[in-house]
């Protein structure tokens, strides 16, 4: 894993969490997006050099819908950007960490994404990020 690419943050309303973290950072989101294989509507905020990327659910049986009834709105998940991320899935799963999906998938911001599941990594969702080249 080379860094932290981004931190996921669960909203209810993309609207209004867009509104408070410009106000929070001084700056205005840089890019929208939806992805609707995950039923999530997403918009990401650059702070220095790392990213925060807000996540509204478009279903309500979406991951994030059901997060946040569970939860409530909060920190989802920690991206790691990785450089080849089937190969990084094969190390892992040869590391005893359970991948939710056997390959990866096409996310937000032109990534290829893969997550373990949190009961293997202390209760933290981890997602890996590669760019699409």
């Amino acid at each position: 894993m080379n860094k932290i690419e981004h931190i996921g943050i669960a909203v209810k309303s993309l609207k209004e969490s867009n509104s408070l973290f410009s106000k929070l950072f001084g700056e205005a989101h840089y890019k929208i997006e939806a992805v609707e294989s995950e039923g999530v509507k997403t918009s990401f905020f650059k702070v220095g050099d790392n990213k925060i990327e807000l996540l509204e659910a478009t279903t309500k049986d979406s991951p994030i819908a059901k997060f946040i009834e569970k939860k409530g709105e909060g920190i989802h998940h920690i991206a790691f950007s990785v450089d080849d991320i089937e190969a990084e899935i094969a190390r892992l799963k040869k590391e005893g960490f359970v991948v939710l999906n056997d390959t990866s998938k096409r996310g937000a911001d032109n990534k290829l994404v893969a997550f373990l599941h949190p009961k293997t990594t202390n209760g933290v969702l981890i997602e890996l990020c590669q760019d699409i080249k």
